[in-house]
C-alpha cells in the first residue's frame, strides 16, 4: 500500500518538474531574444541619431573667427617734406650801369647790410650833375623873384605900379618856388638811384647763387621791358627751415599747430630731426585733396641744405578708436564693403565698415566696429544675414579645393 502511494507521488512529480524547466527555459530564450533583438536595434538607433548630428553640423556652415585688435592711439603716417628756407629772396638791382666789383660768392654766410657789390653809373652820375645845375638855377631866378616881388609890393603902396604887374610879380615868385622845390625832389631821386650802386644783404643768411660778373650790364630790377631783369644774387636765411607737408585729408584734422614730427634725410641716416607744425593753409587742395602743413626745424649748424627731400614722420592722435582686422575677413558687397560677424545666437551679420590704413596682410578700420565682435575669416559671397554657422577652430575647417 505504501509502495503503490509512493508510485503515485513520483509519477506526479516528474511532470511538475518538467513544466518547470520549460518554464526556465522559455524565460531564457526570451532573454536571449530580447538581448538579440536590443544588440540589433540600439546600435541602429545611435547610427541614426549620429548620422541625424552629422547631417545637422554638415548643413550648417564651419566658419573661423577673429577678434578685432586695437590699433595704436597715435597712429605713425610717413610723407614727403620739402625742406626750405626760413626767408628767401632774389636780390636785383635798383639802378642801371656796369658791375664794378662783387664782394660775395655762393655758400658765403652774410650779415644783414653787408656789402655785396657794387655798381658803375656813369650816365646816372651826369644826370645827378645835371639836376644839380638846374636845382641852383631854380635857387637863383626864386631869389631873384622873391626880390622883385617885394619891390612891386613896396611900390605898389605909393601906387607907382599897377595892381596887376604886383600881382604877377607874386605870381611869379610862387612858380619860381614850385620849380626849387620840383628840382630838390629830382636832385634826390637820382641821388637815391645812385645809393643802389651798393648793393646790401638785406637779412643774415647764405648766398646760394651768385648771377653777375665784373663788367656786366645791369638791369634795373623794376625796369620795364620784355626781357626781366636779371637776378643778381640769391640770398637765403638758413638758422630756421620752413618744412612743407601735405597731409591727406583722413589726417587733416589730426594735423593741429603745436604737433612735433621727426624728419629723416637719406643723407643722415639714423638720425632725425624735430620738427614743429606752426600753421596750416586751413584748405583743402582741389587738385591733391591734400591740407598743406608747415612746420619750423632749427638748423644752427647750417648743416640741412634748403631745397632738399626729406621724410616727414607724423604721429597723429586718432579721434576714435580704431581697430586692426586681416584683409581675408573684407567682404565686397555692390552696396560697399562690409565685414560678416557672427553673432550671440549663431548668426551671422553684415556689417558696413570704412577702412583708414592698408598694411598688406592687415587694413586698419576706423569705423563700423566696437572690438568685441567675432569677425569671420575668408566669408562665402553667398552668405546672407540671419544665416546660422558654426564656429570652429582653424584646425576643424576642412580645406577648400
Amino acid at each position: 500500500m505504501d509502495s503503490e502511494h509512493n508510485h503515485a507521488a513520483s509519477s506526479h512529480a516528474q511532470p511538475a518538474k518538467r513544466g518547470g524547466r520549460l518554464a526556465l527555459w522559455l524565460v531564457v530564450f526570451a532573454i536571449v531574444v530580447a538581448a538579440l533583438v536590443a544588440a540589433g536595434i540600439i546600435p541602429r538607433l545611435n547610427s541614426r541619431a549620429a548620422l541625424r548630428t552629422e547631417t545637422d553640423q554638415l548643413a550648417t556652415p564651419s566658419v573661423v573667427v577673429v577678434r578685432p585688435k586695437l590699433s595704436q592711439s597715435a597712429q605713425e603716417v610717413v610723407l614727403p617734406a620739402t625742406i626750405m628756407p626760413w626767408t628767401d629772396a632774389p636780390i636785383y638791382a635798383r639802378t642801371n650801369g656796369y658791375l664794378r666789383r662783387w664782394y660775395a660768392d655762393i655758400g658765403a654766410q652774410v650779415r644783414s647790410g653787408q656789402l655785396l657789390a657794387e655798381i658803375d653809373t656813369p650816365e646816372l652820375d651826369q644826370q645827378l650833375s645835371q639836376a644839380r645845375a638846374d636845382l641852383a638855377t631854380a635857387k637863383a631866378n626864386f631869389e631873384l623873384a622873391g626880390i622883385t616881388a617885394a619891390r612891386y609890393r613896396d611900390l605898389l603902396k605909393t601906387d607907382s605900379v599897377s595892381k596887376q604887374d604886383a600881382d604877377n610879380a607874386e605870381g611869379d615868385y610862387a612858380a619860381k618856388r614850385a620849380i626849387v622845390q620840383s628840382a630838390d625832389a629830382n636832385v634826390k631821386r637820382l641821388e637815391d638811384l645812385q645809393s643802389f650802386e651798393k648793393i646790401y644783404a638785406p637779412f643774415d643768411g647764405v648766398i646760394t647763387a651768385r648771377n653777375i660778373d665784373v663788367g656786366a650790364l645791369i638791369d634795373a630790377g623794376s625796369s620795364g621791358g620784355a626781357a626781366p631783369a636779371r637776378e643778381l644774387f640769391h640770398l637765403a636765411a638758413t638758422r630756421r627751415l620752413r618744412v612743407y607737408v601735405n597731409v591727406p585729408q583722413p589726417y587733416s584734422q589730426a594735423a593741429r599747430p603745436g604737433l612735433t614730427a621727426e624728419l629723416r634725410l637719406p643723407e643722415f641716416p639714423g638720425r632725425h630731426f624735430t620738427g614743429t607744425l606752426i600753421n596750416t593753409a586751413s584748405a583743402i587742395d582741389l587738385a591733391t585733396r591734400t591740407l598743406l602743413a608747415q612746420f619750423e626745424v632749427p638748423n644752427p649748424s647750417g648743416e640741412l641744405l634748403s631745397g632738399a627731400y626729406a621724410e616727414m614722420h607724423l604721429k597723429l592722435a586718432a579721434d576714435q578708436p580704431a581697430y586692426i582686422l586681416p584683409v581675408n575677413t573684407l567682404l565686397f558687397r555692390s552696396e560697399g564693403l562690409r565685414v560678416v560677424a557672427v553673432g550671440p545666437d549663431s548668426k551671422v551679420v553684415l556689417m558696413p565698415i570704412t577702412l583708414g590704413r592698408d598694411f598688406g596682410n592687415e587694413v586698419e578700420v576706423i569705423t563700423g566696429l566696437h572690438g568685441d565682435e567675432q569677425v569671420i575669416k575668408d566669408p562665402p559671397d553667398s552668405i546672407v544675414p540671419g544665416e546660422l554657422v558654426r564656429v570652429v577652430p582653424q584646425a576643424q575647417v576642412p580645406e577648400k579645393p
